[in-house]
């Protein structure tokens, strides 16, 4: 005979499992997850490397990605990915496809870093990475208290369930804020707000924040943006520059080759003390 008080916990798992609010597995894959990384901003870390326009009309696009997974982007079971439905699953490119729905996603550096990262110090334990970029947004888009930003700081809230740290935010945007010379020029202060807020909200103020510096843009102001890129002063942020890397045939995106060495290069600023 089953004890009374020994059944009590099992059904309660079993209530709260039909009620789809937690699964075994779920808590199998929250307690593996040990580094918690957020991946937040635009297209380039959504990730388009390897996707193909096939248009041949101007302005009209018509995507697919390539399917094409380097050895650097391969899956790997220390490192899982925040789905959409907020379940942690074996990460594979694309990172972002069930979060940047509207856009067709491929290689992006999230895979890289995370491999590289697990390379050069295997001890770190299993990564957890929480996608969160949307290609084509504006830093006002992500203003703190619009969708983007609350989307944001929900999944990264979820992340922590089974007590992972949140151990960096990688971002990367910009492009969009370089169309009008207004957005250029008030870019550092509302970037400055963002961070402040998103440690504020996640209760970690001295959160590693890794910034890509833009090697493209969608106006003519990439070098104001890029200047206010490199003028944010917060403290324990780390400035990555993308500028250099291979870009693919429509002047915006980074190729696969770029997203592979820009995820390296994440890795390389996340390990490399302060």
């Amino acid at each position: 005979m089953v004890h009374r008080k020994t059944m009590l916990p099992y059904l309660l798992l079993l209530l709260l499992a039909h009620a789809g609010w937690v699964t075994t597995a779920d808590l199998e894959n929250y307690s593996l997850v040990k580094n918690i990384f957020i991946l937040a901003g635009q297209s380039n870390i959504s990730g388009r490397g390897g996707v193909i326009n096939h248009s041949l009309r101007p302005g009209l696009v018509n995507e697919s990605w390539d399917g094409v997974i380097p050895h650097e982007c391969e899956s790997n079971p220390s490192i899982l990915r925040l789905s959409g439905g907020l379940k942690w699953v074996e990460a594979h490119e694309p990172l972002h496809k069930d979060i940047d729905v509207n856009n067709t996603c491929g290689i992006g550096p999230g895979m890289p870093f995370a491999n590289t990262v697990l390379k050069k110090d295997p001890s770190i334990g299993v990564i957890g990475l929480v996608p969160c970029a949307v290609g084509g947004t504006s830093i006002t888009e992500w203003a703190p208290g619009g969708f983007l930003y609350k989307n944001m700081i929900t999944r990264t809230k979820a992340a922590t369930r089974g007590g992972g740290k949140i151990r960096a935010l990688l971002w990367f945007q910009g492009e969009s804020d370089t169309k009008t010379l207004e957005d250029a020029k008030m870019y550092k202060v509302r970037l400055e707000r963002f961070f402040k807020h998103v440690r504020h909200d996640l209760e970690l103020p001295n959160l590693t924040v890794i910034q890509v510096g833009i090697a493209t843009a969608l106006g003519p102001y990439m070098e104001l943006v890029r200047e206010a890129q490199r003028e944010i002063n917060i403290g324990n942020l780390k400035y990555v520059d993308a500028k250099g890397l291979q870009i693919g045939p429509d002047y915006t995106h980074l190729t696969t080759a770029a997203q592979i060495q820009l995820g390296q290069m994440l890795a390389d600023a996340f390990l490399r003390p302060n």
